[in-house]
């Protein structure tokens, strides 16, 4: 396997999981149960990514990285104290603006030189990700 291809899915899957992070971050700090019951919702999209990104980086031969290390812990307390004593609007701009930056990076990897089942992977993600994106702008 092109080692391109998997160094851009590791990337994206290593998104996922900062995104995943975030959202257990947001999903605390959160006041309303409606807007709480949302985020679990998205979460769970990102978990199915990262289940679907790991088992395909693991088929083609490559090792999936599950820990986030310097950067991602370092990411996550800027993220704790950002949204510290926060309201709900505060934190859905805050998720919104990662859903953002999520969807930029895809986007970046599906113009990559990929095969056809990752690109399929990675358009499955990007769809993903509009939706939620989408859910989430009803409530900002």
């Amino acid at each position: 396997m092109n080692k391109k291809i998997e160094e851009a899915l590791i990337s994206l899957l290593q998104g996922e999981y900062m995104a995943l992070d975030s959202f257990n971050v947001f999903i605390s700090k959160l006041e309303s149960q409606e807007n709480k019951g949302v985020f679990q919702e998205i979460q769970k999209g990102h978990r199915e990514n990262i289940a679907i990104l790991s088992e395909y980086i693991q088929n083609i031969g490559g090792m999936p990285d599950e820990n986030l290390g310097l950067k991602g812990n370092m990411a996550e307390l800027k993220l704790k104290i950002e949204t510290h004593k926060k309201d709900d609007d505060y934190i859905i701009n805050k998720a919104l603006e990662g859903q953002k930056k999520g969807i930029n990076m895809a986007e970046k990897i599906l113009r990559g030189n990929l095969d056809d089942k990752s690109r399929d992977i990675v358009g499955e993600i990007l769809h993903r990700e509009r939706k939620n994106t989408k859910e989430l702008e009803k409530y900002n």
